[in-house]
């Protein structure tokens, strides 16, 4: 199938075209139609499918259909709520490459950076709005955006809103939605919480789901077996004598991609971390820098898996396995991305054998393996090295209320100021 094939106005399929693209992903096929037909829609979908577009593309078409055009203040018609700045910045670039034709204005509000010109465009009027949750609320609570005129409402990346403690911000911004609109509701799994919200606000969904081997199957992965402490070794290694102009590199905490960071650059490597501890303005200027090749290698954490889209991004990097399996898919989702291929390699030490064994699970396939010469894993070198003080953990915005919490008596009681005096003393 081909994009003219779909409905699109001519505006849009100018607009695509541009961007080099003829047929569409499998869930652009098959979600643009159910959205132009004006049904919610409930679809599953792993990044890198192209489920942007998948719904960027129809909004903009029903939304041009029935634009009016107004000279003064422009209620806001439409809402994508996301979970990252990054994927917010992402999603708003979409909106803008493909609405470059049409007399529709957008704009992206998230926290991290000065709340007044959010403010300023908002005042000027847009027809579009991608937000954060945070940041929106605020909007709203100090009455500088009205929500109260919405035709589209959009919640990407779900299943990450829910893992970032989002749900009760998610429902007081319902609240302030009009009861009549079409819902577009995006996540890569479906867990009981997840179709609990979806049963709250979805009307009849339609639902769609793309498989995760259709996800994945542009980006040739390969586990590099290696000890410990030699995997900043054979990173460095890798990176130096291959022909990598960028390159991708994941870690589980901040503290480790900091790290990460500081030993590259030691190697002669140039190199950014991203993750939350790190302020917009240089997140975003890592990004940029990475993006110009003014730097060849981007250390993040998992919270940027999402929402980092980089084009024509060859290879991804595992220099550690995350502990939950779906965040493997996130990560390798960067490349490969909108039928291009890529490649992503896993540094994986004997301790992490576990978590491998998990994501082979998932994606019900074995991913092959391939010794390094020089860096062949070796027990002496598992003995030797000495264990890491878990100074991180995998980031995460706020808790998780889904997860399991220990009893009061389990956490034990804090410490009275007598004792951290004499903690302190000692």
């Amino acid at each position: 199938m081909k994009f003219d094939q779909l409905g699109l106005s001519a505006e849009l399929l100018r607009a695509v075209n541009d961007q080099g693209y003829t047929s569409p992903t499998p869930v652009q096929e098959k979600s643009i139609p159910v959205v132009l037909e004006g049904h919610d829609i409930l679809a599953g979908a792993q990044t890198g499918t192209g489920k942007t577009a998948g719904f960027t593309l129809p909004m903009l078409h029903l939304m041009q259909k029935n634009h009016v055009e107004r000279h003064h203040q422009r209620p806001v018609r439409a809402l994508v709520l996301t979970p990252t700045r990054e994927l917010a910045a992402q999603i708003g670039e979409s909106v803008s490459t493909y609405g470059k034709y049409l007399p529709l204005r957008s704009t992206v509000v998230f926290g991290g950076v000065g709340i007044n010109p959010q403010i300023e465009k908002l005042k000027r009027g847009v027809d579009i709005l991608v937000a954060t949750p945070g940041r929106l609320l605020d909007l709203a609570n100090q009455r500088k955006v009205d929500l109260s005129k919405i035709e589209f409402f959009v919640l990407d990346e779900a299943d990450r809103m829910l893992d970032m403690g989002f749900i009760h911000d998610i429902r007081r911004v319902l609240k302030l939605l009009p009861r009549q609109r079409q819902n577009l509701l995006f996540s890569a799994t479906f867990s009981k919480e997840i179709k609990q919200l979806a049963g709250g606000f979805l009307n009849s969904p339609v639902f769609v789901e793309v498989a995760r081997n259709e996800a994945t199957h542009q980006v040739t992965q390969v586990v590099h077996p290696v000890s410990k402490s030699k995997k900043r070794a054979l990173l460095s290694h890798l990176i130096s004598d291959g022909e990598w102009q960028q390159v991708l590199v994941f870690t589980k905490t901040k503290h480790g991609a900091n790290r990460l960071t500081k030993q590259l650059e030691s190697d002669g490597i140039q190199a950014a971390a991203i993750h939350g501890n790190k302020s917009q303005t240089a997140r975003t200027k890592a990004l940029a820098s990475f993006k110009k090749g003014g730097i060849r290698v981007l250390v993040a954490t998992d919270i940027a898996a999402r929402g980092l889209d980089i084009d024509q991004l060859p290879h991804v990097v595992n220099f550690e396995l995350p502990h939950v399996a779906e965040d493997y898919i996130h990560r390798i989702g960067r490349t490969g991305r909108a039928g291009r291929t890529g490649k992503a390699l896993s540094l994986v030490c004997g301790e992490e054998d576990k978590l491998l064994r998990g994501i082979e699970r998932l994606m019900k396939k074995s991913i092959p393996s391939a010794l390094i010469a020089g860096f062949e894993p070796r027990p002496e070198d598992e003995l030797q090295a000495q264990p890491e003080q878990q100074r991180g953990r995998p980031e995460h915005r706020r808790h998780n209320p889904h997860s399991p919490r220990k009893p009061r008596s389990a956490r034990g009681r804090r410490p009275g100021r007598r004792e951290r005096e004499a903690r302190k003393a000692s």
